[in-house]
């Protein structure tokens, strides 16, 4: 599935009928949730059923303007929290499990369509939105063109409000594989807060630190919000203001993660990184915006995503005592997280932290290769580096089939 997107253009008329579209799409979710709380045991399909009632009803009249389909994809959505609420309590996962909440904001709301509610010009450059809103035709401002895909490729299509406007984004059935050269290399990764990561080869990538540069100008700008007064215009131009400097970190973020682990994944043929738990690691509240900042789960997704596309072998090995352990001799060496210099007094073995720390994560993903519980793209059912089946005991039990590593697949 590919997505695509491009802003669009239009008249305040025609963003005046999206905002609309987008406050009752909003308003169907909310409500299916509150209807499955006040009817515990109902399920996805009496969601769907519910947004029938609710475009029949003359409280509402302007429930009936929104597309079906998208009545549907707003019910989806109340249904997609419910779910997730009852999958973390079903895996007991630790802390808040996620209570279903009523979207109150406009800010970053979307309404989604699926093969009709819309229409798409000739040429492409234009899309019609078909509802009962009547926000009619728009141009859409992007660098992705969608000849080379058939109408009936796009599964979906969302329009997303952010602070800098309006965008379509079209879902696209396609499955996306690139070729390369393979390398004959492996590398292992270690993220950290000094740099953004240090490799097995010992060649390291600065942190951005994206939201640290931009600090000072969001403070500037959250103080002066704050001395406006509520309800003004002045008030909504500086919070528009404040939000696009929040999207425009965001953006750089992301725009990091992509070229990074496109480059990465790229230069070996296999990719080892550690299974951090970020969400724990947030906790510490000295370290939590560095964290937050690095964003290195996003990093990790887009690794997988282009170890898929471009097939290589991307492995998430198990984070303990990588940092501790020697890589030349293997023995624990305890350390505290300001000594940054790894210094064996078994073998003499003296390296950088990180590097040592990378070396030892390359080791536990190929040591692990050919052994059951070692998937492609980071899904393992037991951590890599751990006891592999050969050394627990079997007796009584049907011996293990090995399973390869195999590159991912689409």
């Amino acid at each position: 599935m590919l997505v695509f997107e491009a802003k669009l253009r239009g008249t305040d008329g025609q963003y005046r009928a999206l905002d609309e579209a987008l406050r009752t799409a909003r308003f169907v979710r909310n409500s299916c949730l509150k209807y499955w709380m006040e009817n515990r045991g109902i399920g996805r399909y009496d969601l769907n059923k519910y947004c029938k009632v609710l475009a029949d009803n003359s409280d509402f009249p302007w429930v009936k303007k929104l597309n079906s389909m998208a009545r549907q994809s707003s019910a989806e959505r109340a249904w997609s929290a419910i779910a997730r609420f009852f999958d973390n309590c079903k895996k007991q996962s630790h802390g808040k499990k996620g209570y279903p909440r009523f979207k109150k904001h406009q800010t970053h709301a979307s309404v989604e369509y699926k093969t009709s509610g819309w229409r798409l010009s000739d040429d492409r450059r234009e899309i019609t939105l078909t509802d009962g809103f009547e926000a009619g035709t728009f141009k859409l401002w992007g660098t992705r063109d969608l000849h080379y895909y058939q109408v009936e490729q796009i599964k979906r299509v969302r329009v997303v409000r952010r602070a800098d406007g309006y965008y379509a984004q079209f879902c696209l059935d396609v499955v996306r594989q690139e070729k390369r050269e393979p390398t004959l290399k492996t590398i292992g990764l270690d993220v950290g807060l000094t740099h953004f990561y240090t490799d097995s080869n010992g060649e390291t990538i600065a942190n951005p630190r994206h939201l640290r540069k931009s600090e000072k100008a969001l403070k500037r700008l959250s103080k002066r919000m704050s001395k406006t007064k509520k309800g003004s215009n002045n008030r909504v131009k500086f919070r528009n203001k404040l939000a696009r400097k929040h999207l425009k970190v965001s953006r750089q973020r992301k725009d990091f993660a992509v070229k990074t682990a496109r480059c990465v994944v790229q230069s070996a043929d296999l990719v080892a990184y550690e299974d951090l738990k970020v969400r724990n690691m947030v906790r510490n509240r000295l370290l939590a915006k560095s964290i937050s900042d690095a964003a290195w789960t996003q990093f990790r997704s887009w690794v997988e995503y282009f170890g898929k596309v471009f097939g290589v072998v991307t492995v998430a090995v198990s984070p303990h005592y990588t940092s501790q352990d020697c890589s030349g001799c293997g023995k624990q060496v305890k350390k505290a997280l300001s000594v940054r210099t790894h210094v064996c007094h078994h073998c003499g073995h003296t390296q950088d932290r990180d590097w040592n720390a990378a070396r030892n994560i390359l080791e536990k993903a190929l040591r692990t290769a050919g052994h059951a519980g070692a998937y492609a793209s980071g899904e393992t059912d037991q951590y890599l580096g751990e006891a592999t089946p050969s050394s627990k005991s079997t007796r009584g039990k049907r011996k293990p089939k090995e399973r390869s590593l195999e590159s991912p697949s689409l």
